[in-house]
């Protein structure tokens, strides 16, 4: 019991760091790790080394992925490949359906993209279409903000989901294939209550920020599209491959299929696709690039951060006795699921809360019930769900929504946080109903 109390007190550690002193998740994770290890009664060396080991291990699986999505997120922004595609979705669905056209955009666009930077690239269009159309602003806005949260918390290469992955050692493939269903039904959750709620929220269109990309030479949509589909579909043909029944036999094309599926080479051939979308500038795309490691660097660090703090809990057993304890209450794949939600809520960041919950979480696997490859990819999935609930005043994509849509505090909790609600019940519940069929 007392390892336990002291388990609680790292994560409220964590949670009040990070949220009222603002000290930076990959600090706070740190010390959270050496604070539980000494709580464990381990010595100081052995806590060096395990915390090294814990680093090192997960980022030689999971960091190199991370930097190539992080990339092809930077050149997707700024080429406008982001725009082509809201565009390209638009003039099928047609303009009276705008809202159901920015879900899918937000959907698509945020598997590469972090859903701040794709609502705020994308707010212009939502601008533009409320105008044409008559539809309110808000009903776009939420519309857009459920679909960009849908896949940013669920689909790989999105860092979160990605981190988890490696925590939990899940087969991407899987969580990609599961996670696109489980999206799907969270995004049109989210796009159902914007259709309700939004018409009910007054938005003045001359109070807000002008943002979008402008670019004279725009991608086309194979181009813009390229980058995001071709390695999902490479490494889902390595899942496939990897079935029980081996539908692709055992030979040349079962090994071409496991090495292009690999997250690494797929989402390095999705990093060269990329390029295709800058013409000329050879600086530019080293700039780009630039920004985009950049960028990865943080996210590295707080993910080689929480796997020090997963290595620490495991050495320590604390995971064992959780996962006993647990196991009793017969939470199984709702634990993952309730203690992200608590730490999303608690401290504000998606990320932080899904790499902090499959630190705890990767011990249990075996007493929830959770340790065959289906199970693991769906202990993911709920920690997803549980990190999109709830976005509200501690989180910076709550106040992106709210400030680039026109919307006061207590519409954006109306609507931007309840439908966050909204979407991370529906999440574990279709998480769970898939449970019943694959485990």
């Amino acid at each position: 019991m007392q390892i336990l109390i002291f388990l609680l007190l790292v994560l409220i550690f964590i949670v009040v760091a990070t949220a009222k002193f603002k000290l930076h998740p990959f600090f706070s994770l740190l010390i959270a790790s050496v604070f539980l290890g000494f709580a464990a009664k381990m010595e100081g060396i052995l806590i060096i080394s395990k915390i090294t080991e814990g680093f090192g291990n997960t980022l030689s699986s999971i960091g190199i992925i991370i930097a190539f999505g992080t990339v092809i997120g930077v050149f997707l922004e700024k080429s406008g490949a982001t725009q082509v595609l809201a565009d390209g979705i638009l003039n099928i669905i047609g303009i009276k359906r705008s809202p159901l056209a920015m879900n899918m955009t937000g959907f698509i666009v945020s598997i590469p993209v972090f859903c701040d930077s794709g609502f705020v690239i994308l707010s212009a269009l939502n601008k533009a279409l409320s105008k044409k159309s008559g539809i309110p602003l808000a009903v776009l806005a939420i519309s857009l903000s459920a679909g960009l949260y849908a896949t940013h918390v669920f689909i790989p290469p999105t860092p979160g989901p990605l981190a988890a992955a490696a925590a939990l050692d899940a087969d991407i493939g899987l969580v990609i294939l599961l996670g696109i269903v489980v999206a799907i039904a969270s995004s049109l959750s989210g796009f159902f209550w914007a259709k309700y709620i939004g018409r009910k929220i007054e938005v003045k269109l001359e109070d807000l920020p002008e943002e979008g990309t402008r670019l004279d030479n725009k991608p086309g949509i194979i181009s813009a599209l390229a980058p995001i589909l071709i390695p999902i579909l490479f490494i889902a043909l390595k899942s496939i491959a990897q079935l029980p029944s081996f539908p692709f036999g055992e030979g040349i094309f079962y090994n071409f299929s496991i090495f292009i599926g690999h997250p690494v080479i797929a989402l390095f051939i999705g990093v060269l696709l990329s390029f295709n979308l800058l013409k000329g500038s050879k600086d530019l795309r080293f700039s780009w690039v630039s920004s985009g490691l950049k960028e990865a660097g943080i996210i590295i660090l707080i993910t080689g951060a929480g796997g020090a703090l997963g290595n620490i809990i495991r050495a320590a057993g604390i995971g064992e006795i959780i996962g006993s304890y647990f196991s009793e209450q017969q939470l199984g794949i709702f634990l993952p699921f309730i203690i992200a939600a608590i730490l999303k809520t608690a401290q504000g960041s998606s990320t932080v809360a899904i790499i902090t919950t499959a630190a705890i979480i990767a011990p249990m696997l075996d007493p929830l019930g959770l340790s065959a490859p289906a199970g693991k990819a769906l202990g993911v999935l709920a920690i997803g769900a549980g990190a999109m609930t709830v976005s509200h005043l501690n989180d910076s994509y709550f106040w992106v929504v709210s400030q680039f849509s026109g919307m006061n505090v207590q519409s954006a909790l109306k609507g931007q946080t309840v439908a966050t609600f909204i979407q991370g019940l529906t999440g574990i519940i279709v998480i769970y109903i898939l449970s019943l069929f694959i485990m």
